[in-house]
């Protein structure tokens, strides 16, 4: 059986597998989830992620629902397969993926995810974004990015000098970031702004940005 992720392309979730998978070059099959239809709240997305929330991946009887759980998962499960994420074969650059894995979710993704919420989804629900909410978290965000500086004036990449899970967690939201005026908080950090050029260069992050277009008219 092949595996199936249920999710939106222009999801940063589902799109942070989709990059995963992608990474790992395995076949798998996206099933469409349905948003702004409200598909995610009905009974037979709720039977593989109660939470109502995409994306949700299905491998034989196995269903795992939240995206890092699940790109921890596939990166782990086909480890020999495609390019290794995790670096499993050297315990302590896997600690180290693991570190800023947990930065990613713990230090940047609170930071982010107010600004893009207030860019891109504020106005699909007839808001106006909040400028007050966009500076707190702009500045909290500098701070976190100010540590990624410091940090890769001495590594290519956050973890070392390889690509990681720890990268790839950042690129959904950092591309959507990339598209607003709050891209400055990126652009005017030299090592970040390489980084970032470096990571959202690698072609299965850009087969996936092809479907990133949330808040696109």
């Amino acid at each position: 059986m092949a595996l199936k992720l249920y999710g939106a392309p222009m999801s940063t979730c589902t799109s942070r597998v989709l990059t995963c998978l992608h990474e790992k070059d395995l076949d798998f099959e996206l099933v469409i989830v349905d948003l702004f239809a409200g598909e995610h709240k009905q009974p037979p997305f709720l039977a593989k992620n109660p939470f109502g929330q995409i994306p949700a991946l299905e491998d034989d009887d196995l269903t795992l629902f939240e995206s890092r759980a699940i790109t921890s998962y596939v990166a782990e499960r086909f480890k020999e397969t495609g390019y290794d994420l995790i670096r499993h074969q050297n315990i302590k650059e896997a600690a180290l993926v693991k570190v800023w894995t947990e930065v990613e979710s713990q230090q940047f993704h609170p930071a982010i995810a107010p600004i893009i919420f207030q860019f891109l989804v504020a106005p699909l629900q007839g808001n106006l974004p909040d400028q007050t909410i966009i500076d707190t978290n702009l500045e909290k965000l500098g701070k976190v990015l100010d540590i990624y500086e410091a940090k890769l004036t001495s590594t290519k990449y956050l973890a070392g000098d390889f690509y990681s899970l720890a990268d790839l967690h950042h690129l959904p939201y950092a591309y959507y970031l990339m598209k607003t005026p709050a891209a400055s908080v990126v652009n005017e950090r030299p090592h970040v702004k390489a980084w970032w050029e470096d990571i959202s260069s690698r072609p299965a992050f850009k087969k996936v940005a092809e479907g990133m277009n949330f808040g696109e008219k």
